[in-house]
């Protein structure tokens, strides 16, 4: 059998793969060598931005399985019976570290799920986490600077993390749960997903209510001491992808259960805290899980880059029975997110395969723009409304809306009869065994004991001590030891 012949970009032949030309043997390179300068060109190019946040990921496909009638909820058409199949693609990452960084460190994990469903892609964008660092989005450009690497010194820096978080008394539930034993996963196979925002969701009847997704992995939640992390991270920085590949292959198909949190919409206005508030979770004992599914992924990407690099999830990515909230981060992030990826990808980035929706077709008036195969025929208009029979709107609203008053302006965030940056923070903390205290005490204590300044040093101390004062005293005495060393 006669082999397949490598050509240009263009479908010329190619003669010789293995020599540039030259002038004479031995001579200068000619300009003229057309498929030298084609492949240095596009060698140059191969990179292209990497995401401010969330830059290292894995990613795989599969499929979400309803499980349990959720339509009193929800008339989402993919939940719309049990039995129900759609096929999925799931991003994990780490947060704060680059491209190139280990998967085995401690940080937050991304958790994103894109639903091809038959209305339209639904994309749910979350952590491994329920909570958040901050509660308002003008407030997360500065929380990543203050976790990125330092202009002057080009490395992640004590100071500048416990600094912003000194400022940042809301962030205390998330630093103890990020120092706390889950603070590593094992692997991306073996922790939980959430939402972490509020949603709403929105039966046929229109009536709303207010959700939380829970994904609960179904292989154990596992995580990694500080020094197993260590260990693995130097000896394999690739841990969580190679796991994640390794197991798809060889038919150990990883698998979450999809539980949810359900609030009537009427009882947000007077629940005892803000239940749009990123940095607290809502109480099971008030809002049981509610199970709806199984997420189950089970086939490998055939390219990295092509489907995980650059896989683009977007929360405003909605269907007819899902919408948002009131939750200030979330509202951010539906403008965001988007924005980011046509920053990075271009403005058609959504024709890419993994982007496209799969179960049916977009059909919109968007034309032009960087790498646009989008024409759509020469009778094919870009306005509307128009007489050529283009698609049109359908006047059903995807979700309920949500009742506004009050004068515009900048507003701190409304205060319920219970709201505080530290209850919750040291529920958890009590929550924990005296093993898992320790470990906690002396994770916060080895970052907070670097940072040069007293005062930033002590304001971090009020916040543990505010959320509960063992867990304060506790910090503190550690932090003092090491310091005296």
């Amino acid at each position: 059998m006669s082999k397949r012949v490598l050509t240009t970009e263009s479908g010329a032949p190619v003669a010789d793969n293995q020599n540039s030309a030259s002038a004479g043997v031995g001579g200068p390179l000619l300009l003229q060598d057309q498929h030298l300068l084609e492949k240095l060109a596009r060698f140059n190019r191969e990179r292209i931005p990497e995401r401010v946040v969330h830059a290292r990921g894995s990613g795989a496909y599969g499929h979400f399985e309803v499980t349990d009638d959720v339509t009193a909820f929800t008339h989402a058409d993919f939940l719309s019976e049990t039995g129900r199949r759609t096929e999925v693609f799931v991003r994990f990452s780490t947060v704060a570290d680059s491209l190139g960084g280990a998967d085995a460190v401690r940080d937050p994990r991304g958790f994103a799920v894109k639903f091809y469903t038959a209305e339209g892609n639904y994309d749910l964008v979350g952590n491994n986490t329920p909570v958040f660092f901050v509660k308002d989005p003008v407030k997360f450009p500065d929380f990543i600077h203050s976790q990125k690497r330092d202009p002057f010194t080009g490395r992640q820096e004590p100071d500048n993390v416990w600094d912003f978080w000194a400022h940042s008394p809301e962030a205390t539930h998330q630093v103890t749960w990020l120092m706390g034993d889950r603070g590593i996963p094992a692997s991306y196979r073996h922790m939980n997903g959430y939402g972490s925002h509020t949603y709403q969701w929105t039966n046929a009847e229109g009536e709303a209510f207010f959700v939380k997704y829970h994904f609960k992995t179904n292989q154990g939640v596992r995580s990694l001491s500080s020094e197993q992390a260590a260990e693995i991270a130097g000896n394999d920085p690739n841990s969580h992808q190679t796991d994640l590949l390794q197991a798809i292959e060889r038919g150990v198909h990883p698998s979450w259960t999809l539980y949810v949190q359900v609030m009537p919409a009427d009882e947000a206005a007077d629940y005892r805290f803000n239940p749009f508030d990123l940095t607290k979770v809502w109480p099971h004992r008030d809002y049981p899980l509610q199970r709806v599914g199984r997420l189950v992924l089970d086939r490998n990407p055939d390219n990295v880059f092509a489907e995980v690099e650059q896989a683009a999830f977007s929360p405003n990515n909605f269907v007819p029975g899902i919408g948002p909230s009131p939750d200030k981060m979330l509202q951010g992030r539906l403008f965001a997110y988007a924005d980011a990826h046509r920053y990075r990808l271009g403005v058609n980035h959504t024709l890419l395969a993994v982007n496209a929706p799969k179960a049916t077709t977009a059909r919109n008036y968007g034309r032009d723009g960087l790498m646009a195969v989008n024409s759509q025929g020469r009778y094919a208009k870009n306005y509307e409304p128009n007489s050529y029979d283009g698609p049109v709107e359908t006047g059903r609203p995807l979700s309920a809306p949500l009742p506004v008053s009050g004068h515009t302006g900048t507003h701190e965030a409304p205060q319920h009869t219970k709201d505080d940056d530290f209850v919750q923070a040291g529920d958890l903390y009590r929550l924990m065994s005296e093993e898992e205290r320790q470990r906690l005490v002396a994770n916060i204590a080895g970052g907070l004991s670097q940072v040069s300044r007293d005062d930033v040093i002590e304001k971090n101390l009020a916040h543990f001590h505010a959320a509960d004062p063992e867990y304060g005293r506790r910090v503190a005495e550690a932090v003092r030891a090491l310091r005296e060393d």
